[in-house]
């Protein structure tokens, strides 16, 4: 983007990265990307909360059954160390195909996926409702991911495409940002009443989610405007790279899961290899994409089953002067630190001071409040401020609301800790999801917007497995060693650890989330000082600092100097 004080044109960031044609393409036409809807008012509202409410589904798919756990594990006969895998297996399957879906999604229709998307969720909920035994419940968990991996970065997209570079566009992604911290705090709000007062008692969290994914399947049929595929891009499939991503993140999501409860834990055997194997198979995928990538960029190269479009181009993380790797990695760090702070902060009410669903409940409602402010706040300031104060100062607000719960002191009321801390954690992921994603929108190219939102969405899901199993390995030595310490020795569940070893357990989690979330801090304040507003005042006349969109390419300058000859059809 040129400065105000440029004499070129000014041209959207979509529009500028589009323009530098590849070294003996000057013959063929460049492909211009379709043109977005024109919707009424009132459609882009339903747009815009149908996509959001898909992101509170998806997130309080996790929340919800995370405090219905226990009841789950009597109902059903679920052992204690397996109950994890009721969220262990929605996670595995809708973080680690969410690049494959994304691609699919830009590929053959954003609107499609979403209603498939969310068709699946809605019905593997319901059979997740009926589930009469834990394996049964934990196979139809895995589909139920599967849903959300197709919707959400569908529903990324959708927005991106749907509202061009402007205030509606900017007001579109803070809403969308909203779901995230809010389905946290209106999974685990909602699901605490529902599992408490409900006939059905824990089914009721999925009857409930099933009924969500249906009110999100209508709004998605009636608001977002048919698919229009662009038939003359390569539409090719890199199964390839699918395979090897898809299995790598299985594979190191399911070591994070199991690694801590594993028989003999990281020294188990099948964990070693298995994490082995997974980061190979990752390793194999980067180096199988920059070979996609360099083969697609050459025009004379003949078009092979080998030689398809790479599935995400390795060359997005470069983009900006490397800040798009630096916002992906601020994203992995802050929710390894928010989702750790959700799970010590729920399991320290519950088990340490002995609380019901409903009254641990009753202590997220601050969240589910400042979570919906915090993006209004984003909305009406994003054009005004660059992004490095939104992201610094909201990964400092979230590592500030994780030391205060370290502090906790269990005599004290709850207003003296709990409460700011609550109403503080969700700072960092409302700052960091909406600017982050305004920017990636950014510098996304024509035909890529639901992968690289797919690429965002799966940092923030490997982020907080991470994030849990540090934090759990931490909270664990600490247990075993301070109840060594009062000369108590554990059983095989550590459930006789002393109180006084399970309170400095749970302060140190949270003295580890604070400190995701200040490397965070540490990271944006360091590398994102250049990029400037990422937010729009006006549709016509985007208010950008030139790192914004002048660093991602230099494509304006070369489209002058390189004047190119569109193809005339006969």
């Amino acid at each position: 983007m040129a400065s105000p004080g440029h004499a070129s044109p000014v041209v959207s960031p979509s529009q500028s990265l589009q323009a530098k044609p590849s070294e003996g393409a000057l013959s063929q036409a460049p492909l211009r990307p379709s043109a977005p809807p024109s919707l009424s008012r009132a459609r882009a509202i339903a747009l815009v909360a149908t996509c959001t409410t898909a992101m509170v589904v998806n997130v309080s798919n996790s929340t919800a059954i995370s405090i219905s756990l226990p009841m789950i594990g009597r109902d059903i006969n679920i052992p204690q160390d397996q109950l994890q895998w009721l969220l262990s297996a929605y996670a595995l399957s809708s973080g680690c195909l969410l690049l494959f879906f994304g691609r699919l999604a830009d590929l053959h229709g954003r609107k499609k996926a979403f209603v498939l998307g969310m068709f699946t969720q809605l019905v593997f909920a319901l059979g997740c409702g009926f589930a009469s035994s834990g394996i049964t419940l934990d196979v139809l968990r895995g589909f139920q991911g599967l849903g959300a991996a197709a919707a959400i970065p569908s529903a990324l997209g959708c927005l991106a495409h749907s509202f061009p570079p402007s205030r509606a566009r900017t007001i579109a992604f803070s809403t969308f940002a909203a779901g995230a911290p809010v389905g946290g705090a209106f999974g685990i709000i909602v699901g605490g009443v529902v599992t408490q007062l409900s006939d059905d008692h824990w089914r009721g969290t999925f009857f409930m989610a099933a009924g969500l994914s249906a009110l999100t399947l209508i709004g998605g049929l009636l608001s977002m405007s048919p698919d229009k595929v662009d038939w003359e891009a390569d539409r090719r499939v890199d199964w390839i790279g699918a395979a090897l991503v898809t299995a790598g993140l299985v594979l190191i999501v399911f070591v994070l899961g199991q690694g801590q409860i594993a028989p003999h834990q990281w020294r188990t055997p099948y964990i070693i290899a298995t994490l082995v194997i997974g980061v190979f198979l990752v390793a194999v995928f980067l180096v199988w994409e920059h070979h996609l990538e360099k083969a697609s960029s050459d025009p004379n190269r003949p078009k092979s089953i080998w030689t398809p479009p790479p599935l995400m181009k390795l060359s997005l993380w470069s983009r900006a002067k490397g800040r798009v790797a630096v916002v992906l990695a601020i994203a992995f760090l802050n929710w390894a630190g928010f989702l750790s702070w959700s799970l010590w902060a729920q399991l320290y009410y519950q088990n340490y001071l002995g609380l019901s669903a409903i009254h641990t409940m009753v202590r997220f409602i601050p969240m589910f409040i400042t979570g919906i402010l915090c993006n209004f706040f984003v909305a009406l300031v994003v054009a005004r401020l660059p992004l490095v104060i939104f992201v610094v100062s909201g990964t400092l607000i979230t590592a500030g609301a994780a030391m205060l719960f370290a502090l906790i002191n269990p005599s004290a009321t709850y207003w003296a800790f709990g409460f700011p801390s609550t109403v503080l954690i969700v700072f960092g992921a409302d700052f960091v999801y909406s600017a982050g994603t305004i920017f990636l929108a950014k510098i996304a190219n024509h035909g890529e917007h639901s992968v690289v939102g797919a690429l965002f969405q799966t940092m923030t899901q490997i982020g907080t497995a991470f994030g849990l199993t540090i934090t759990t390995i931490v909270f664990d030595r600490v247990v075993i060693s301070e109840s060594a310490k009062l000369g108590t020795t554990l059983n095989a569940d550590a459930s006789n650890a002393p109180a006084a070893a399970d309170l400095k357990g749970y302060r140190a989690a949270q003295w580890t989330s604070a400190a995701f979330a200040l490397l965070a801090a540490i990271l944006a304040a360091l590398f994102l000082r250049g990029v400037g507003i990422v937010g729009h005042e006006r549709r016509r006349e985007p208010r950008d600092s030139d790192e914004t969109i002048a660093v991602l390419h230099r494509s304006q300058d070369t489209a002058r100097e390189k004047p190119i000859v569109t193809e005339t059809v006969a």
